[in-house]
């Protein structure tokens, strides 16, 4: 198939990466010294579990460059340039093309699909650990890596048949792929690990193995994990497990020093992803009429802290 991989970083790379490797043509949209770096050597990927993988066959090209109509594209920019993904989906995606967002923030795919009307953009979400070490080289220090995508309730399955051929082609590379018949639950299952982890994790300057002891952030992380699982019933959303057991769980498998990305953003002094995984729960909460105190708390202390 042919891919176009909006963003290079820790779940773009990593995707694209291993995409490539299984003899799919895969082309990187990225920028600045890392572009620069994927099209002068190519992609390292420096896994924990496989050693430094070298993948030479990868193509990268920054946003005005490029010239094609790929199969998939899978959105991997973060939540605070989602408009510049759907103007490269608007000039790019054929009729016949799936767009794929794999972002932190639930609900990415229908805030896109109503800016690109005739375009197939379906939901998705990524379990994965990664970042970009250097310019050309991304981290994978987790060997977790799976995507579940699928059609929103209601929504056109022309593509039905390359939807369901990709989830083959995801395998073959080494990523647990799942066409997912309730994917609005999936990505809101991955959602209440990753939101909760960053906003509590940004709150307390804390490493994820910091919730797996007794004390106030485990607390704080268990309780977020419930506002999400009671927004999702209100939503008409069931689960099959209780959330905080299938979360803390998860988070058993990760290193014990790892921060999120949100983390590292503000660390960084740049933006971050705090609208889309912290205010954004508060607005649905009122929508839906379900209680959110704790993100209302992390959402007002954001604001106050000035965190964009």
């Amino acid at each position: 198939m042919k891919f176009a991989v909006l963003g290079a970083g820790g779940v773009g790379g990593i995707v694209g990466g291993y995409l490539a490797l299984a003899g799919n043509e895969v082309t990187f949209i990225a920028r600045g010294a890392h572009l620069e770096a994927l099209k002068k050597k190519g992609l390292t990927l420096r896994t924990a579990h496989r050693g430094d993988i070298a993948v030479k066959t990868v193509k990268a090209s920054a946003v005005d460059e490029y010239e094609d109509t790929p199969d998939v594209i899978f959105v991997c920019f973060k939540y605070y340039s989602l408009s510049a993904a759907i103007e490269f989906v608007r000039d790019h995606a054929g009729k016949d093309t799936l767009v794929i967002p794999l972002l932190n923030v639930f609900g990415t795919g229908e805030v896109m699909q109503k800016e690109l009307p005739g375009v197939t953009v379906l939901d998705g979400c990524v379990y994965i650990y990664g970042m970009v070490e250097s310019p050309g080289i991304v981290a994978q220090p987790a060997p977790i890596l799976r995507i579940f995508y699928g059609f929103r309730p209601g929504e056109d399955r022309r593509l039905e048949d390359l939807a369901r051929n990709l989830e083959q082609v995801l395998v073959e590379a080494g990523i647990e792929g799942h066409f997912s018949e309730q994917i609005r639950r999936d990505a809101l299952q991955k959602f209440s690990y990753v939101s909760p982890l960053g906003a509590a994790g940004l709150y307390f300057d804390a490493v994820s193995g910091d919730f797996l002891r007794d004390g106030e952030q485990r607390e704080m992380f268990i309780g977020l994990v419930k506002e999400i699982e009671a927004l999702g019933h209100g939503m008409g959303i069931s689960f099959e497990q209780p959330l905080v057991e299938v979360n803390l769980k998860l988070m058993e498998s990760f290193t014990k020093d790892l921060k999120t990305s949100m983390q590292r953003d503000v660390e960084g002094g740049g933006f971050s992803e705090f609208d889309g995984l912290v205010h954004r729960v508060s607005r649905l909460g009122k929508e839906y009429h379900v209680p959110t105190p704790l993100y209302d708390k992390i959402s007002a202390w954001g604001k106050e802290k000035g965190i964009r």
